[in-house]
């Protein structure tokens, strides 16, 4: 289904009532799926050129997320990439929205996520979740019900280590005597928490430095955890996942990607996202993809406006990104529309937010 915002950037209603900075980025899974797969070395050249051209397009930052034993291809390895895109980068910021944290042993994630942010100059930050896929639990040898205390246990342990402190830890998941990690990142990982429940979000509220939502759900849920915990409402941050599409020709585009939109929202419900394909049914065509997903084609007028709706309505929000590249997808065509985002939407979502 086509979303339709208001329909002229003369017609805009800017709610926003004092200057602030927004972040606007590119969200990445690397995915290379049959039957478009080309040689994965290839894919990920293609697409490290593709997020430096980003930086010099003026897109403030680039986000990696995670998956495991996927036959597309959908990276386990986001902190490898991050470590790569420092390397080749100068200014954009890096983060994950976001990588299993469960699954790792925490002092050497502390490690690499360390490492990341002394190779980048401290342009990295952790955005972090506690997955669902049944199968990346049971070969990492972690359970299900034991996400929130693997999740808390190690954001505390994170910190400790990055802070230099020598760390003496005994919980429920782990426990560790006179450890310290070496060397400390100069600009401690900002560590950010996804969630979708209310238990989820509460737990963001409480003990992140800021909340990761995809398509806008449970910022509501995220908020009241902040003040139920006492804070403010400028406390919060938000990190937004977009899922809309920016296009000159909505259908045309549709025409073209709907295949690849159909293949991430199936795999999506195969790994379990939406409790299996025995809850959602697999999408049968790409139109169903389309219209039943969580995409939204806009136009670059349909684009600004909701933007700036969106930031009206959510001060909270600090970054928003798009996806880049869906499964499959030429790097052209993604960069195509990085192009009518960066040059005809973002500079003016811009003007009006620093208004």
């Amino acid at each position: 289904m086509f979303f339709s915002g208001r329909s002229r950037a003369s017609e805009y209603r800017v709610q926003l009532t004092m200057a602030r900075h927004v972040s606007f980025g590119l969200w990445y899974d690397f995915r290379n799926p049959d039957p478009w797969r080309v040689p994965f070395e290839q894919r990920y050249r293609e697409t490290l050129d593709q997020i430096v051209w980003a930086e010099e397009l003026g897109f403030n930052s680039v986000w990696l997320t995670e998956h495991h034993f996927c036959e597309d291809g959908y990276t386990p390895s986001p902190l490898v990439l991050a470590g790569a895109i420092g390397a080749r980068t100068k200014r954009i910021q890096i983060g994950t929205n976001l990588l299993i944290l469960p699954l790792y042993d925490p002092i050497r994630l502390a490690e690499d996520c360390a490492t990341v942010s002394l190779v980048s100059g401290g342009r990295f930050d952790l955005g972090v979740g506690g997955g669902y896929a049944e199968k990346e639990f049971e070969v990492f040898g972690r359970a299900l019900k034991h996400r929130p205390s693997l999740l808390e246990e190690a954001i505390e342990i994170l910190r400790t280590a990055w802070s230099g402190d020598t760390i003496n830890f005994s919980g429920k998941r782990y426990s560790y005597k006179d450890v310290r990690v070496f060397p400390v990142p100069e600009t401690p990982p900002k560590i950010y928490l996804g969630a979708i429940s209310e238990p989820a979000a509460e737990r963001a509220a409480r003990i992140a430095d800021g909340f990761l939502s995809s398509g806008y759900v449970a910022q509501d849920l995220y908020l009241n955890g902040i003040r139920k915990a006492g804070r403010k409402d400028n406390e919060a941050k938000i990190y937004a996942g977009c899922w809309g599409i920016v296009t000159e020709d909505p259908e045309g585009e549709a025409e073209r990607i709907g295949k690849h939109l159909r293949h991430q929202m199936n795999q999506y419900i195969l790994t379990g996202a939406f409790g299996g394909p025995e809850q959602t049914p697999l999408f049968e065509t790409p139109q169903a993809a389309i219209e039943n997903g969580f995409y939204e084609f806009w136009t670059p007028d349909d684009a600004i406006s909701n933007l700036i709706t969106v930031l009206s309505d959510w001060p909270q929000i600090e970054d928003i990104h798009f996806w880049a590249q869906f499964p499959g997808e030429p790097i052209v065509s993604g960069s195509r529309r990085m192009e009518i985002l960066a040059k005809h939407v973002l500079p003016k979502v811009r003007e009006a937010v620093n208004r």
